[in-house]
C-alpha cells in the first residue's frame, strides 16, 4: 500500500500541469521578491546618504523641511486610533464569537458589513470624516479628526481578525473550563483570550501599518500642517503626507527620499516589535 502511494505521488510530480504550477509558483515568489528588494535597494540608496541632521529639526522651516513634527503626528494619530478602535474591535470580536447565538441573521449581517467596509477605499472615509467630524461636529481640520477617521477605516481589519483568532480557539478549552466551574466572562477573559492574542495582535500590525501608510484620509480631515500641535484639535500631518508633499512640490526631492527611509525604518521597527512580542505570549500561552 505504501509503495503504491509513493508512486502515485511520484506519477503526480512528473506530471507536465503539475510541473507547470511548481514553476509558476516558483516564478511568482521570486518575482514578489524581486520586486520588493528593488524598493527597498532604490529608496535606501537614495535616501541614506540625504539624512542629516537638519532633518530631526524641532521645527519645520523651509531650509530644513524637518520631519520631526510630521514623525511626532504619526505616534500621536497610532496612539489615538489604537486606544479606541483595539478595545471596540476586540469586544465586538468577543460578542460575535462567544455570546451571539450561532446561525443569528445580525451576526452575518455584521460579518458581512465588515468586510465590505475593509474594501472600501480610503479617501471615502476620508470624505466621510471630513463631512462628519471636520464639519458637522466643528472639530476642524486636527489630529483628533483624522485619528476618529483612521479608526473607522481600520475597525473592520481589527474585529475580523480578532473574531478569525478566537475562532481557531479549540472549543475543549471552553468545555473543560466549565467543565471546571468557570463563568462565561472568566472562560472568555482567562482560557480563550490569552492564547487568541498572538492571532489579535496580528490585525493590531495590519492596522498599524494602514495608519502609517494613510495620505488620502488625513488630508481631509488631519491637514497638512507641518508643526507639533499644541492639542489634538491642532492640525497637523504625518510622514506619509510629509513625503507625499515633498515629492509632490518636487523642490526637496531628496529630503522625500529621507523621509521614506525613516518610514521604513519606522514600519519595520513597529513590526518587529510586534512580532517579537506576539511570539513571547505565544510561548508564554
Amino acid at each position: 500500500m505504501g509503495t503504491e502511494i509513493v508512486a502515485k505521488a511520484a506519477a503526480i510530480r512528473r506530471h507536465p500541469v503539475s510541473f507547470l504550477v511548481k514553476v509558476l509558483v516558483i516564478g511568482s515568489a521570486l518575482l514578489t521578491l524581486s520586486a520588493l528588494m528593488f524598493l527597498l535597494i532604490y529608496i535606501i540608496t537614495n535616501g541614506v546618504p540625504h539624512l542629516k541632521p537638519s532633518l530631526f529639526a524641532w521645527e519645520y522651516n523651509s531650509s530644513n523641511v524637518s520631519l520631526m513634527p510630521a514623525l511626532i503626528n504619526t505616534l500621536i494619530i497610532v496612539g489615538i486610533s489604537l486606544a479606541v478602535t483595539v478595545p471596540l474591535g476586540v469586544f465586538s470580536a468577543i460578542y460575535l464569537c462567544e455570546y451571539a447565538k450561532k446561525g443569528n441573521k445580525v451576526v452575518e449581517i455584521v460579518r458581512v458589513t465588515a468586510e465590505t467596509l475593509s474594501g472600501i477605499p480610503s479617501i471615502v472615509y476620508g470624505l466621510f470624516g471630513l463631512l462628519l467630524f471636520v464639519i458637522y461636529l466643528g472639530w476642524g481640520y486636527s489630529i483628533l479628526a483624522g485619528s476618529m477617521t483612521l479608526s473607522i477605516m481600520i475597525l473592520p481589519l481589527i474585529m475580523r481578525t480578532a473574531e478569525e483568532a478566537l475562532l481557531a480557539i479549540p472549543n475543549s478549552y471552553r468545555e473543560a473550563s466549565f467543565a471546571l466551574g468557570a463563568g462565561k466572562l472568566r472562560t472568555v477573559f482567562r482560557i480563550v483570550l490569552p492564547p487568541a492574542t498572538p492571532g489579535i495582535l496580528s490585525g493590531v500590525i495590519l492596522g498599524i501599518g494602514r495608519i502609517v501608510g494613510e495620505t488620502a484620509a488625513l488630508i481631509y480631515t488631519a491637514g497638512t500642517v507641518a508643526r507639533i500641535p499644541d492639542s489634538i484639535f491642532s492640525s497637523g500631518r504625518t510622514l506619509a503626507i510629509h513625503l507625499y508633499t515633498l515629492s509632490s512640490e518636487g523642490f526637496h526631492t531628496n529630503e522625500a527620499f529621507a523621509t521614506a527611509v525613516v518610514l521604513l525604518i519606522i514600519v519595520l521597527l513597529i513590526n518587529g516589535l510586534s512580532g517579537a512580542l506576539a511570539r513571547r505570549l505565544g510561548k508564554g500561552n
